[in-house]
């Protein structure tokens, strides 16, 4: 069922952020193994590639895709094919999905312009 993300984006990315902690309160365990199997899940898509037809979250470099700026490292929709990734173009993107990406990019930028800082 399609279902509208202004109703449900400010549950469901409070759920998201407290994942980790459910994932201990249900099993009285770290949430490292569910970040391992992420992490499984990821490798196996770059080694064998997305079904026809599918695509994957990855954090890759920007060429500019959805007006994320270029050389910014981003999690993009992508395709995987012979172990090399391509950002799919053209998905909808509806104003509240517009909006996080904007804090997102925000985000990202304000602790590179931080990690510079650093290194000065």
């Amino acid at each position: 069922a399609v279902v509208s993300t202004q109703s449900t984006g400010s549950e469901f990315i409070t759920e998201i952020q407290q994942r980790g902690a459910a994932v201990i309160k249900a099993r009285g365990l770290s949430s490292a193994m569910s970040a391992a199997k992420a992490i499984g899940d990821h490798m196996r898509d770059w080694w064998f590639g997305t079904a026809a037809g599918d695509w994957t979250s990855m954090g890759v470099v920007s060429d500019g895709s959805y007006n994320i700026p270029e050389g910014i490292i981003y999690s993009f929709p992508v395709t995987i094919s012979d172990k090399k990734w391509s950002i799919v173009q053209g998905l909808e993107q509806d104003d509240f999905a517009v909006e996080k990406m904007k804090a997102t990019l925000a985000e990202l930028q304000e602790e590179a312009s931080a990690a510079k800082e650093l290194r000065q």
